[in-house]
């Protein structure tokens, strides 16, 4: 994404070449060098990195000097699950591109294999009775039931009929009511009370992961999750210079908020252009990768106007909000295919 790269004070990391890569114009590039003889290990770039990539290693040990000895702020991340409105169903940890989400909730049966009975998963009460006036002992409950055994009394020429007793295990039962709809004679009834309509376990964002894009927070079915950006500010894409079908901002966005408009029938457009790329805001985290991977010029357009940190402003971090801040648009250069250059253009 660049970040890193704008925030190293000693300018000893430069961008690699990802975004041609993704073209084919180079076979392999690295994300980002980090030239060593210039590198004073101060740890601002594992600090600054929104994607916790960079990990810095003094003496065998991770460590973060700028951080302990001249107290550089951090990111203040903002992610929060309301336990009670959560209802532990999979839509954050589906849609959350950067594996996220830890959900700690038990596999049912059907679900996976050798999981815990269905029965068990919500809290509820099952009332099982039979009408002994009605009740033929005919023995159709219990075979499709594994929860409910007939048992017949030895059959005598004293009485003349069959008798017995139907024997229900409210843990063996799921509350299909099968055994009702199936009774010829309408002799059962069953009526569960649904105490808890919540599954069993949790759900929780781990910030080490997180990219603040929101995704979970904006498809959470119960509003349970709170997420705020790490980054303020806007972006904007020029469609009406963006090469048909490159596609590279959408396969480098690390919060999958770019994508590839749906063709719209020909009847739709009455003379307007269709536009070949667009973003979804409330998805984008202002990383910035798709400015710095863009083969075309003046293309994307990306305007930080905040950071959302905790500590104090020190003097270099304003250096590097204020780089971080300043405006910057597409631009790239490429000569021959193993040649490639990236340049961040600031704008008016």
């Amino acid at each position: 994404c660049g970040i890193c790269y704008e925030a190293c004070p000693e300018e000893a990391i430069s961008l690699g070449l990802v975004g041609a890569v993704i073209r084919g114009a180079v076979d392999y590039a690295e994300p980002v060098n980090i030239d060593e003889k210039k590198c004073s290990y101060c740890g601002v770039c594992v600090v600054m990195c929104p994607f916790n990539a960079l990990t810095l290693t003094i003496d065998g040990e991770e460590a973060l000097p700028i951080v302990e000895r001249e107290g550089f702020p951090e990111y203040d991340m903002v992610t929060a699950i309301d336990q009670e409105k959560c209802i532990c169903c999979t839509i954050c940890e589906d849609v959350c591109p950067r594996d996220a989400i830890d959900r700690q909730v038990p596999a049912y049966e059907g679900s996976e294999e050798g999981g815990r009975k269905r029965q068990t998963a919500l809290e509820s009460t099952t009332k099982f009775t039979v009408d002994d006036e009605k009740c033929t002992m005919c023995g159709i409950c219990g075979d499709l039931c594994p929860a409910i055994d007939v048992k017949r009394k030895p059959f005598s020429a004293e009485s003349g009929k069959v008798e017995g007793e139907v024997v229900w295990d409210e843990e063996l039962c799921d509350g299909c009511m099968v055994c009702v709809e199936a009774c010829p004679e309408e002799a059962i009834t069953l009526e569960r009370d649904v105490t808890s309509g919540k599954l069993d376990g949790t759900v929780s964002i781990m910030d080490e992961n997180c990219c603040t894009c929101r995704w979970c927070a904006v498809n959470c079915p119960t509003e349970a999750i709170t997420v705020e950006k790490i980054f303020e500010g806007d972006i904007e894409f020029n469609a009406e210079k963006c090469p048909s079908g490159c596609s590279t901002c959408v396969e480098v966005c690390p919060a999958n908020a770019i994508y590839l408009p749906s063709a719209k029938p020909a009847n739709e457009l009455r003379g307007v252009q269709e536009p070949v790329i667009a973003v979804n805001k409330d998805f984008c985290i202002l990383c910035g990768a798709c400015v710095n991977a863009c083969p075309g010029e003046d293309i994307i357009t990306l305007k930080r106007t905040g950071i959302r940190i905790k500590g104090k402003e020190t003097d270099l971090f304003l250096k590097i909000k204020d780089k971080l801040c300043t405006p910057r648009t597409s631009m790239v250069k490429e000569g021959t295919a193993d040649k490639v250059e990236l340049k961040m253009v600031k704008t008016e």
